[in-house]
């Protein structure tokens, strides 16, 4: 097959694209620098060159977006906006323009887009949808914002020779260097890795090779459209997420952490605390219902697959 990645140069691009050509596929990642074999030039924005490695294409994953792995300042969370929703909507018309179109489009989101909540699951068909939540940070309900409009472009593109599914992922955990795997990991082995404000909120995830077989899943599936959760099937409270890394590492400490260090700690890493604070409980509802089946569908023997691999590399 022939694979087109807009935006595919981040953690989960990489991970895609290794995990497609080693299975021998052609892959083409669109990015806005590119430098590397099979790497074509574009904007994000308008349609050019890179319109040609479409026509024809048997699939496009589209990741564009800029990382959430930053200060939620005005100016971010707009450009987090912009990114996610120009992008998909020039893909959008470019495959409804094409004269051939590839049969499917996956399109990234997220899991933010579900409710804080501690008391359910969030599952496709009766998960609850965030934003009205009473008592959180305004800018939370922005990140749910960007994610509807993410969606909303991708649903009302006009492609009628393509089939469209949206990818509401948890946080991919891979040994990549500069993931959150990798993030949370250091910050572990400094002993660093205990519960961040009590740590009840709940942590959705996905091993990078579940988030693999789960994207080729639904390539094949040609039943499924729409809204799918790519998260492994056992999430779980953050003191939890944090002691399965920290026995999978072997570190024995795991200093806790406030609200207000949390804040600190945030600020240090240029990023922001709803990434460690929002608990999301999300479970993949569509994709066991179809019958796929996790590798790693629990945390401890993910971590220690993760951690044996990082070791190795």
């Amino acid at each position: 097959m022939k694979i087109v990645i807009p935006g595919g140069t981040g953690q989960v691009g990489a991970v895609l694209k290794r995990a497609f050509g080693a299975a021998g596929h052609e892959v083409v990642v669109l990015t806005r620098r590119p430098g590397a074999p099979g790497e074509v030039a574009w904007d994000g924005r308008t349609a050019g060159a890179w319109v040609e490695e479409v026509d024809g294409s048997d699939v496009v994953v589209n990741l564009a977006g800029r990382s959430v792995s930053c200060r939620y300042t005005p100016a971010n969370l707009r450009a987090m906006m912009d990114s996610r929703v120009l992008s998909t909507r020039v893909v959008g018309e470019v495959i409804g323009a094409v004269a051939r179109p590839p049969r499917v489009w996956l399109q990234m989101s997220t899991a933010t887009v579900y409710a804080h909540r501690f008391d359910a699951p969030n599952d496709e068909a009766t998960g609850v949808i965030g934003g009205t939540e009473p008592d959180l940070p305004g800018y939370w309900s922005y990140s749910v914002d960007i994610a509807r409009a993410w969606e909303r472009e991708q649903a009302e593109a006009e492609t009628p020779g393509t089939r469209k599914v949206a990818l509401r992922s948890a946080m991919v955990m891979s040994p990549d260097r500069g993931g959150v795997f990798d993030v949370l990991s250091w910050l572990t082995r400094l002993g660093l890795g205990g519960p961040v404000a009590g740590g009840a909120q709940y942590v959705s995830w996905i091993h990078d090779h579940d988030f693999v077989r789960a994207v080729e899943f639904l390539i094949d599936r040609d039943d499924i459209t729409g809204a799918v959760n790519l998260a492994a099937p056992e999430p779980l409270p953050q003191r939890e997420f944090m002691c399965g890394l920290r026995g999978a590492w072997r570190m024995p400490v795991g200093l806790p952490a406030t609200r207000w260090m949390a804040e600190l700690g945030a600020f240090a890493l240029r990023s922001d605390t709803e990434l460690l604070l929002k608990s999301r409980r999300v479970v993949p509802g569509r994709l066991t219902g179809a019958g796929f089946g996790f590798a790693y569908p629990a945390w401890p023997g993910a971590a220690r697959d993760l951690v044996r691999r990082r070791r190795r590399a």
